[in-house]
């Protein structure tokens, strides 16, 4: 029996929803009831999606209503047809981890593969991702699921090119926002740069979100092949294209889950990179007490993960561990990194120091391991590109080429807070101040977040500005304000002596 489908015009996110009437004959006959998972089928596409059950006076007797995603993925033209979903099998490889059993590289390629055909629910994938935290992925089922990443979806090659570079940084640090800066010197400096960045995951905004505010970061395959003839580089959201598209799903409920687990982060990593062609890869791993990574023994075990995972899977793979006591820049959300990223390029007289130099730091690492050279003399190279101006020009020819270079908007809302006592500035929370700008509404609210204008080892007096809020609504500044006022010591002012 087809029925008739219904834009219900409810936004459940990327989840795909289908909403029945509850005396709906089908679903009586055949058993379906609120959360049954159900196999949805128009003329040319099938997906499963999860049934919500509605009230008879909310739909037609032969109509079945389907949320904005559901409507955009199956673009209905006629009447759909419901059925049970298949039984995914998998699902027993995830219990069997549950209990600390190891994945085979064949059970890690049958759960990504059902989670890119959309047969995983979101309670599913939240399964798969509790079962995987911490360090329960050893070092083999992490290139397992590297490789199941990578396989599921498209690749990039670079025929001609033998040597195609990226740069990531791990997270966990607010600012930080190096990538747009590293990507600008090193394409300048005649390096292929075909840079894919995620959406932020638990930060308040990733290098994806920031580029949004200046470029197109949408770009299909072509586009960023397009882009790289014609600039040497691209700084793309990888969520467009199908460069590992199981990464962006299993991102979008880690977020909502608030986690970021040690062997998903490599998979996550090195899968996106893999499949964009890149052949020389340098992570950004920040070290400090409110970072993602606590110290260096942890630091290390990480690095060694990335580096055994890039060389079994046949890439070159750098670490460097970097200051993570604090933010690096001055702004936190999308519209305030996009404006630091801007004032180091055009190299501003108030451009944040710290952002600077290490964009320049990580730029020499780079560069050296493309040259084979020390860092001290790829660090002038750098510095020189960045000094003469050619950086910006290779940045603006980034952007044009994606499609647009826009100018970033302002908050019509914000709140400055002052220090309450003479001192120095002793410890900065990374993790407090990135849920502040959050609550703010970044990244979602791209003008939102705040701006730090403290750094370790600072004087400051009484009633110095220490932060400003930045918010797009009242609700959301009064939120954040609350939070802050509850949180002073996520700067805390230490004595002078």
């Amino acid at each position: 029996m087809k029925l008739r489908p219904v834009r219900m015009g409810i936004d459940t996110y990327h989840e795909l929803v289908l909403y029945m009437r509850r005396d709906c004959p089908i679903c009586l006959s055949e058993g379906f009831t609120a959360s049954t998972r159900l196999l949805v089928s128009s003329a040319d596409r099938q997906v499963i999606a999860t049934l919500n059950v509605v009230d008879p006076e909310k739909l037609e007797d032969d109509c079945v209503g389907l949320s904005d995603a559901l409507w955009q993925v199956l673009h209905p033209d006629d009447g759909i047809t419901v059925s049970h979903a298949p039984v995914v099998t998998s699902m027993s490889d995830v219990r069997a981890k549950m209990y600390d059993r190891r994945l085979s590289e064949d059970a890690l390629q049958r759960i990504i593969t059902d989670i890119a055909h959309g047969w995983y629910s979101d309670v599913q994938i939240s399964a798969f991702l509790a079962a995987c935290a911490g360090d329960r992925l050893n070092r083999n089922e992490v290139v397992g699921l590297t490789r199941a990443m990578i396989n599921i979806g498209e690749t990039l090659t670079w025929p001609g090119i033998d040597a195609v570079y990226d740069k990531h940084c791990i997270g966990g640090l607010p600012g930080n926002r190096t990538t747009p800066i590293v990507v600008a010197i090193c394409s300048a400096a005649g390096l292929i740069l075909p840079k894919t960045s995620s959406r932020a995951i638990t930060s308040p905004a990733g290098t994806a979100d920031v580029m949004d505010v200046l470029t197109r970061v949408d770009l299909d395959i072509d586009e960023i092949r397009r882009t790289v003839e014609l600039a040497g580089g691209c700084l793309a959201w990888g969520g467009a294209v199908r460069l590992s598209p199981v990464d962006d799903l299993l991102i979008r409920v880690e977020r909502a889950l608030d986690l970021d687990s040690k062997g998903q982060l490599v998979a996550s990593v090195l899968s996106k990179k893999i499949a964009a062609g890149s052949t020389h890869i340098l992570i950004d791993i920040p070290v400090g007490r409110t970072a993602k990574v606590r110290d260096n023994n942890d630091a290390e075990s990480l690095a060694e993960l990335f580096r055994h995972a890039g060389e079994v899977l046949g890439v070159r793979v750098e670490c460097v561990f970097t200051d993570g006591s604090q933010p690096i820049g001055r702004g936190i959300g999308p519209a305030l990194e996009a404006r630091d990223v801007l004032a180091v390029l055009k190299n501003d007289a108030d451009a944040p120091a710290d952002l600077r130099e290490k964009s320049l730091d990580l730029s020499a690492r780079l560069l050296a391991m493309a040259n084979h050279g020390n860092t001290e003399a790829a660090r002038a190279r750098a510095t020189a590109l960045l000094d003469d101006g050619s950086a910006w020009l290779q940045f603006e020819k980034i952007c044009r080429a994606q499609g647009r270079f826009s100018t970033i908007p302002e908050s019509p809302h914000s709140k400055e807070l002052q220090a309450h006592q003479n001192g120095v500035i002793s410890e900065i929370d990374n993790r407090r101040i990135s849920r502040l700008a959050k609550l703010a509404g970044a990244p979602r609210a791209v003008s939102a977040g705040i701006e730090l204008f403290v750094h370790l080892g600072d004087t400051v007096k009484r009633g110095d500005t220490l932060l400003t809020i930045h918010a797009e609504s009242e609700g959301e500044l009064d939120y954040a304000l609350l939070y802050y006022l509850d949180n002073r010591d996520m700067i805390s002012v230490g004595d002078n002596g």
